[in-house]
């Protein structure tokens, strides 16, 4: 097991990518920690991992309440005394065409998506320097690399986490701490339901694999860079889009 024993925090985590991410990194040996606004996830995905015999422990966090990260990050530290792994997943989006987007809409996509990657990094990087050793993954998107009709907040957000990730890459690297991005293209989640069918055709037939990706997919990929196989990556943009981009 690849993960066994590390504590890994994952935002968001109760649906979508963050489900299957903390369902994979519990495979993986991992002992989850489930952050989500829904506390009925929040217990249902804890419950699943305990009932497939791995360890976990669920909070109610809200990423732009910093009381609530810090409230999760005491409640880690006073059960494990330390933290492995950050996967910065939590997200949402809000797609209008930018002469049509509301600075509320704008605001909400940039609060959720960048500011609350900073302040979750900003509660855990302190418990990483003095252990010199860490992991801080950022969910960017393919949206992140080459924009979006209708997405300028969104996409904007994810621009944003890809050049944290970066900077922390280089200001902690030789701390022992490791940030990298991943990127994923569109996939089988809740999230795509507001997309029209006519759109999401168009949006699959742009992908060379011709399909959706699964969240565990996406899952796979941030396993593999949360583990000791991917010491050497650092300050990397990881793009599991299917080939979107080309």
């Amino acid at each position: 097991m690849r993960l066994k024993d590390k504590v890994c925090i994952i935002t968001g985590s109760a649906r979508g990518i963050g489900h299957a991410t903390a369902l994979k990194f519990a495979r993986e040996g991992a002992r989850v920690v489930v952050c989500d606004l829904d506390r009925k996830g929040v217990d249902a995905v804890v419950a699943e991992i305990e009932n497939g015999g791995g360890e976990a422990i669920g909070f109610v966090v809200n990423v732009v309440d910093k009381a609530s990260i810090a409230a999760m990050v005491k409640g880690v530290m006073a059960r494990y005394g330390r933290i492995d792994t950050l996967v910065n997943n939590a997200g949402i989006v809000e797609d209008s065409q930018f002469r049509k987007m509301s600075d509320e809409q704008f605001d909400r996509v940039i609060d959720v998506n960048l500011k609350g990657t900073y302040n979750c990094t900003r509660a855990v990087v302190d418990v990483m320097l003095a252990q010199t050793s860490g992991v801080i993954l950022n969910a960017s998107s393919v949206v992140g690399l080459y924009g979006n009709f209708g997405q300028t907040n969104y996409a904007a957000s994810k621009f944003g986490v890809i050049g944290m990730a970066k900077t922390w890459a280089r200001e902690l690297g030789r701390k022992g701490i490791r940030a990298n991005a991943v990127c994923p293209g569109f996939v089988e989640t809740p999230i795509l339901k507001s997309i029209p069918e006519k759109v999401m055709r168009a949006l699959i037939e742009r992908v060379p694999l011709g399909r959706l990706a699964k969240p565990e997919e996406i899952a796979n990929t941030y396993a593999f860079l949360a583990s000791d196989e991917a010491s050497y990556i650092n300050g990397a943009v990881i793009e599991v889009g299917g080939g979107a981009t080309i």
